[in-house]
């Protein structure tokens, strides 16, 4: 499916963007920067507007998601926006009981590791996602709107010649984060519940993968109709696996959810000037996982075009593993946020060197931002950044 005209990728706003040419294997002027969980609790203008508002409520809310996912991009000049969102966001969608504990994270009414509990979900159409978005569009329409009005930043670069708008990173949690979740009825240590249905009852961890690979492959395509220029599907807990698990158990799911976004395509002028010869480009997409050294090349082997690499392992080991030609996102510590300045900046700075060994790098931390963030330190992060590589 080509994406319509006044899609920002098709209308060329980001389809030249730093982030988006990074993630097509590209160098620009400057490394492109960004940070995971970079919209939320370290911001105070986030928590003012929060008050008051649980936190699903504030997902759906468009007009609050929308300004919740803008203020980073806002206050530290990064060169892309994360959709603020949560991954059980879709699940709550389809009618889902559950809710986000303070302190805690999801939990829902009961657990579902058996194939009771399993045909009990799987009843759920996942394509009711698809009626139930209206406000994932809407947000994700007001954020872009207001993205594309406003010239780039630059990111603090001297100079800079940035072209067209910042782009909004539209993201997932991947199906076998959400199973995780499912299968245990809430957060867990080890996600034993979901490790034990996948082996003990294959047949039930199956249907439960599928299912949640149309959910999330759904509500990924939701955010890049609406508008997103790229895709990121996060599996927080596939660090938790073996590779042969998987590889056997858990990749088909994944490879299944992006197919939702694969055919999605933008057209472009041809190389030759000839405004009448287009050529397509697929949207990119980017695979994180946490604790997951031992299955990058497994992962980039679903089908994505950049791979997320967090803190646990250096860029250019990272780029060992998973072979030539793949562009890296990463992945600074982010216990060095809280570091005194030389500590930080050396470590800013050995990351984007190692960052060298693959054909494009997108600075990002290697896990998400902790809530006690001083945010003046990401801003001048961004600018280390840009400055350093340009």
């Amino acid at each position: 499916m080509i994406l319509p005209p006044q899609h920002p990728l098709s209308a060329g706003l980001t389809s030249d963007s730093r982030l988006v040419r990074a993630y097509r294997g590209e160098r620009s002027d400057v490394t492109p920067v960004w940070f995971m969980r970079q919209a939320g609790r370290s911001l105070p203008e986030y928590r003012d507007l929060r008050v008051g508002t649980r936190m699903l409520d504030a997902c759906l809310e468009p007009a609050m998601a929308a300004e919740i996912t803008l203020q980073p991009v806002r206050r530290h000049r990064v060169d892309a926006g994360i959709f603020f969102s949560d991954i059980v966001v879709p699940l709550k969608l389809v009618g889902v009981d559950v809710e986000i504990q303070p302190g805690r994270g999801p939990v829902f009414s009961r657990g579902y590791a058996d194939a009771a509990g399993v045909a009990e979900l799987t009843a759920i159409d996942p394509a009711r996602l698809d009626e139930a978005s209206a406000p994932i569009t809407e947000a994700v329409g007001r954020v872009v709107a207001e993205l594309n009005a406003t010239p780039p930043s630059g990111g603090g670069a001297a100079g800079s010649n940035e072209p067209g708008s910042t782009p909004l990173i539209g993201f997932a949690g991947a199906p076998f984060t959400l199973a995780a979740y499912l299968a245990e009825g809430g957060p867990s240590k080890d996600h034993l519940a979901a490790r034990t249905l996948m082996h003990a009852d294959p047949g039930a961890w199956r249907a439960l993968m599928d299912w949640t690979a149309e959910l999330t492959g759904r509500f990924l395509r939701t955010q890049v109709l609406a508008g997103a220029s790229a895709a990121q599907l996060f599996d927080s807990w596939a660090g938790a696996l073996s590779l042969a698990d998987y590889e056997t158990h858990v990749a088909p799911a994944s490879t299944k959810a992006l197919g939702f976004v694969h055919d999605l395509a933008y057209e472009i002028p041809d190389a030759t000037g000839d405004a009448a010869a287009r050529a397509t480009r697929s949207v990119p997409v980017v695979h994180f996982g946490v604790g997951t050294g031992e299955l990058l090349g497994a992962m980039h082997d679903i089908g994505v075009d950049t791979v997320g690499v967090d803190y646990r392992i250096p860029l250019d080991v990272a780029a060992q593993r998973i072979g030539d030609g793949v562009p890296l996102q990463g992945n600074l510590d982010p216990a060095l946020l809280a570091a005194p300045w030389p500590v930080l900046e050396s470590a800013v700075r050995e990351v984007l060197e190692r960052g060298q060994s693959a054909p494009a790098h997108v600075f990002n931390l290697g896990h998400g931002v902790p809530p006690e963030t001083d945010p003046t330190v990401l801003t001048r992060v961004v600018q280390l950044v840009h400055e350093a590589s340009a």
